[in-house]
């Protein structure tokens, strides 16, 4: 199965994050065929991740994400690109490592590994967990969309829930009750009207707000409402976090769901690079030593209807793979 056609296969197996099962079985059973030995990492019940080694210390480990946001989409290709859920992000990123790795054992290489894990486009608890698996390794690579370029840096993410209570009342007497969708409105307004941080290289931090809810009918004021904010920070997670609480002191109550500060990656002479807007399992994998980003597709295209990956990064990036797991096994040695 050549990296085009197992890109297309991962694409057809469904697993948003939750329901990475299938996928990680079907990858499971492929890295076992092809000659490496998985060990499946347990994260939640039904979820695991995997790390597949060849007999020897992986002293450099490639590393990407099963999971995929919601919804699945049905795989399909034309001459130029492979189309469907996680194309770009990242199962093309992981066919290309499998077709390296695979390549790598028929060369005789053994010092290396491959890490597959879940739930990074949630909360990283895969990731979270996979370091226990980094024993004796100096060097990662991770697998995002990056146009097969080195990636300088990218963003942290800070990550909350906002909740506001109000008292509810007949909407024709309001001045009996108090408005919690309001409350929740002029907290989100004040966060968004904030001047937030900018890095030289990372550039401007900037918020989304993800969803709104709250309130029972049009006609009664709202006795609760809340928000998912997401902030990607481009300066440490820490300067974002005072700014969010001190925006919102007193009039809504803070739940930190995830936070991470940006980083910067390690470098090589001889790729393109890129700087990345957006956040990964990155922060949470520094125990495997050294970490490097590369990866096939565009970032523009993750997350959205239309995310494809060009065929033709799909074979770039296999080679790249293959090629910085040679270079960077020997900075390993000379150590």
């Amino acid at each position: 199965m050549d990296v085009i056609r197992l890109a297309r296969t991962l694409i057809d197996i469904p697993s948003v994050t939750g329901a990475e099962g299938p996928a990680v079985d079907f990858a499971a059973a492929w890295l076992e065929e092809a000659g490496f030995h998985v060990i499946r990492q347990d994260v939640t019940p039904g979820r695991a991740n995997l790390f597949a080694s060849a007999g020897e210390p992986a002293g450099v480990v490639l590393c990407s994400h099963l999971d995929t946001v919601p919804p699945p989409l049905p795989g399909a290709e034309d001459e130029t690109h492979v189309r469907g859920r996680g194309a770009c992000d990242a199962k093309g990123s992981i066919a290309a490592m499998m077709t390296a790795g695979r390549a790598l054992l028929a060369e005789g290489f053994r010092r290396f590994g491959i890490l597959l894990v879940v739930g990074e486009e949630t909360d990283s608890d895969g990731a979270r967990a996979a370091g226990k698996l980094s024993d004796g390794c100096r060097f990662i690579v991770i697998g995002e969309p990056t146009q097969n370029r080195l990636a300088l840096g990218h963003k942290g993410v800070f990550s909350l829930r906002l909740r506001t209570a109000g008292r509810a009342a007949h909407s024709a007497f309001p001045h009996l009750g108090k408005s919690a969708v309001d409350g929740l409105l002029d907290v989100l307004q004040d966060l968004r009207s904030i001047a937030w941080p900018v890095d030289p290289v990372l550039g401007a931090s900037t918020i989304n707000i993800g969803k709104i809810g709250g309130g029972t009918a049009e006609n009664v004021l709202a006795s609760e409402a809340w928000a998912t904010v997401m902030i990607r920070c481009s300066v440490p997670v820490a300067i974002v976090r005072d700014l969010v609480f001190q925006a919102a002191a007193g009039r809504a109550e803070i739940e930190v769901v995830l936070e991470s500060s940006p980083v910067r990656f390690l470098q090589r002479p001889g790729y393109e690079t890129t700087i990345l807007p957006f956040g990964s399992d990155a922060p949470y994998l520094e125990g495997f030593g050294g970490r490097m980003m590369i990866g096939p597709g565009e970032p523009e295209d993750a997350h959205t209807a239309e995310e494809k990956v060009e065929k033709r990064a799909l074979i770039e990036a296999a080679e790249i793979y293959r090629r910085l797991v040679r270079d960077l096994d020997g900075e390993t040695a000379g150590r």
